[in-house]
């Protein structure tokens, strides 16, 4: 199943470049229907006139982002240098705690297919 995201620059090209090999997520109903084996194309933000393709190969849920930052090395995130307080903080700056605890978190594990 082939499901449709979008990303801001900074990580939309560190998952071109093959840098960052882990996507965060809340783990909303749109998350939910993610599978191992799905693909998901990333249309980069805000122009939206590039896309990559990813396919997923691991899923993880944690209950908060700290505990994912704790779980996963930070060159998964393409975050080294970064604390784990600091990834939380810039992690905010998209999702509010509010949501965090709602639905808990998602990392989801990917390998690049292609990037157009």
């Amino acid at each position: 199943m082939l499901h449709k995201m979008r990303l801001y620059n900074v990580p939309f090209e560190s998952i071109q470049s093959e840098r960052k090999t882990v996507e965060v997520r809340l783990n909303d109903e749109k998350r939910r229907s993610l599978q191992i084996g799905d693909e998901i194309e990333f249309t980069k933000l805000p122009n939206q006139n590039q896309k990559l393709r990813v396919q997923v190969i691991g899923l993880k849920t944690f209950p908060t982002f700290k505990e994912m930052y704790e779980s996963i090395p930070s060159s998964a995130f393409d975050t080294q240098g970064e604390s784990i307080q600091g990834m939380v903080e810039n992690t905010y700056q998209i999702y509010t705690p509010e949501q965090e605890k709602k639905w808990g978190t998602l990392a989801i594990e990917m390998k690049l297919l292609d990037k157009n």
